[in-house]
Formats: structure tokens, sequence, C-alpha cells
């Protein structure tokens, strides 16, 4: 039985425009993505670097969708797109995008005809990698755009930066390969006082004096991820690869967000049930929590099964009416429980649980803290169960 409206405040909040009830018969939760604040975003972060902008919308564009996120990008004029494995980019192709698309992982044989095929550039981290590659490119009869993968400190992929020569030289000569770009990756760079950051900035500079002494032309120069962007200027060169400061979220507990960047997504519920718990009483799986005295408890329809973190269980807190309210007993698979104590709510009020309401706010970095994970995880986290709504598409000035 769905449980009575308590009673209304006499100043009940009016949703705005953006945030209007879906139809009825969608679902109550939902992910809000502000295509207007990424291009302002993209815009702040291209003004003040000065260079080319490479955005990265892997693991579905950091959870805010890949293919309507890459679309209102190239709307905006990006320079390139990054995703980690050729399926996302040959899903960007078929989708009307036509952007250079740089394929940031590891090349699986096999699937090299399908780079070339959809006109996808390839990350080349190896000798070997480049043969298969030439040899996929000649059998085609059409040449690869390749970018080439130096190892600098992270130990994931890439020739090491010390022994990067003859890659380089084989590349520069390659019939069948077009060198777009040359990059790596930085290990730390989301902590401004890391050392770490120049250390691999002398070795990816130390790669590319091999070009001089080759007497080729310099490719592209690629380094900064988010945190570059956001902490070493030096790190910019040619390009830089922004991805989750695109979408207005530090990297790192220790970032500085010294370019104004502002959240994209918002995500947001409504109350489904409303009944007072009992002092004494526990709430949800486990019997976690116990309610200390007669309190109102509200149920809201979304859970670990969508991605929200099961971390937040007793930890977690959501907006109801612009107050914070905290989440009691475990975060079930698909709802959890709000203590909202003497406070009033009614079915069907939004629930916040990212984002902004009555001037209170609830970001990404503070869900990840409070969960024990990384912004990273929070984003990449939430599921197509969830479905996306997309407002604005502006750029701000």
């Amino acid at each position: 039985m769905v449980a009575p409206r308590f009673f209304r405040c006499a100043h009940a909040m009016q949703p705005s425009e953006s945030m209007m009830s879906p139809a009825a018969n969608d679902r109550p939760t939902r992910i809000v993505v502000d295509l207007g604040r990424l291009a302002s975003n993209l815009h702040l972060i291209r003004a003040r670097v000065g260079v080319p902008v490479m955005a990265i919308v892997k693991a579905n564009a950091y959870g805010h969708g890949l293919v309507p996120v890459a679309r209102h990008l190239q709307t905006v004029g990006v320079e390139r797109l990054g995703v980690a494995f050729v399926e996302e980019g040959i899903a960007l192709r078929r989708a009307g995008v036509t952007v250079p698309v740089l394929v940031l992982g590891g090349i699986f044989g096999p699937q090299v005809a399908q780079f070339i095929e959809h006109d996808l550039e390839i990350t080349v981290s190896s000798l070997d990698k480049l043969r298969q590659v030439e040899a996929t490119a000649q059998a085609m009869g059409r040449r690869a755009a390749i970018h080439l993968k130096i190892d600098t400190g992270m130990e994931r992929i890439g020739v090491h930066s010390y022994s990067c020569g003859p890659l380089i030289e084989a590349a520069c000569a390659s019939r069948w390969c077009v060198l777009k770009g040359i990059y790596s990756h930085l290990a730390c760079a989301d902590d401004p006082d890391s050392p770490m950051t120049a250390r691999q900035l002398e070795r990816f500079q130390e790669a590319c004096a091999h070009f001089e002494r080759l007497g080729a032309p310099m490719p592209t120069r690629h380094l900064a991820n988010s945190g570059g962007v956001l902490h070493f200027p030096d790190t910019w060169l040619d390009m830089v690869r922004p991805g989750i400061a695109l979408y207005g979220v530090l990297p790192g507990s220790a970032s500085k967000r010294s370019i104004a960047v502002e959240p994209v997504m918002s995500l947001v519920s409504k109350v489904v049930y409303f009944k007072v718990v009992k002092a004494g009483n526990p709430v949800s799986y486990g019997a976690t929590w116990t309610a200390e005295h007669d309190t109102r408890v509200v149920t809201v329809p979304i859970g670990y099964g969508d991605g929200y973190p099961r971390a937040l269980s007793s930890r977690g807190e959501v907006l109801i009416h612009g107050q914070r309210h905290p989440i009691v007993g475990r975060v079930c698979m698909d709802q959890f429980m709000i203590d909202i104590g003497r406070h009033s709510a009614w079915n069907e009020d939004e629930v916040v649980l990212i984002g902004e309401q009555r001037g209170e706010a609830i970001s990404v970095e503070t869900v990840a803290e409070q969960g024990g994970e990384s912004p990273y995880e929070v984003l990449v986290g939430l599921n197509e169960r969830i479905p996306r709504r997309y407002v604005g598409g502006l750029l701000r000035d």
C-alpha cells in the first residue's frame, strides 16, 4: 500500500524546467546531464591551456552517456575524442560521430582491421604491435593512423622511454602507418605536490628528442590528463586529454579546482514510501541500524543494482527539500531508506543523491569520500539501468 502524503510545507519546492517530472511510464530515478555545462567546461579548459583538446569519453563518457556526450562535443567543436576500446569507437562512428577518435587501449590483433575499417586511430605500444598494424593495413590496402604510446612510469602499456628509439624510427619509416601522435600517461598528476609528474615529463621529452635526431617531423605530443590540465602547465604540450575534469569532477582528494569547471551530472530520484519506524526497530538487511527513537523513514527506488555504492549504507546522505538526511541501514539492490527525523516528506518528492537542491549540494567527490571510493568509481559505476536525460546544450559565456 502506498503511504498517504504527510503534509506540505508552505515553501514546497517547485521543480525547474530541466527537472520536471518525466512521463508517467518513466522510471522516477534518473541521471540528468547538463550539456550546457559540458560545453562550458570544454570552453574553459581550452581557453586555459591554449592547445587542442582530446575529450575522453570512454566508459560511457564516465557514466554520462557515450553517444549523446560525444555528439554534443562534436557539435561544440572538440578537436578529438578518446575511448578505451575499439567497440566504443565503432559505436561512435555508427552514431555519426566524424571527428578523429583515438582508441587508448592495447591492441587485440584480430581487431586491427576494425580500427582501419572505421577510421579509428590506433595506439601502438611496441615494434610487434606496429608490425601487426602494418601487415593488416597492407592487406586491406589502406593506411592506418597511429599514436605511439611511451611508458614513462605507469608500467601499464607502452614501450619504455629508455628503449623507444627503434619503435619511433620504424614508425617514421612506415609505408602503411601515418604517425599522428606520441603520448604517455601521468600516474600521479591528481596530486599537485607529487614529484612523479616532473620525472615523467622529463622521460617523455627525452623520448620525443628522437624525432630531432632522426630529422623527422614531430607528431602531436599529448601527455596531460585531468590532473595535468589542472595542476601541471608544463605537460600541456600540443594537446591535452581531460577526462573526469571535463565533467566537472576533481580526479583526487588532493586536486585543486584551478579551472572553474562545474559538475555536469545530477542523480535524482523520488520518495516512493513513507512510514514511522518505532524506537528499537532495525532497518534493512542485517539489522545493522536501529532507530533510537520514533522517527520518520522514507524509501528511495535506487540501489547497488544501479551502481549506487552499497558502501554508503548508514554513511551516505541525500537532499530532500534542500535538507540533508542520512541513509540508514544497508543499501539494497533496488532501494534504500532515509531517516528524515521529524521533517516532512511525501510520495513523489524529489530526492537528490548527486547535485543541487535549494542552494545545497552533494558532489560526486563527497559521495566518493563517504563510500571509500574514487570519484571515477562513483561515476562509471552508475549503469544503464538508470535512464539519462539531457538538458541545456548551449555554450555558456
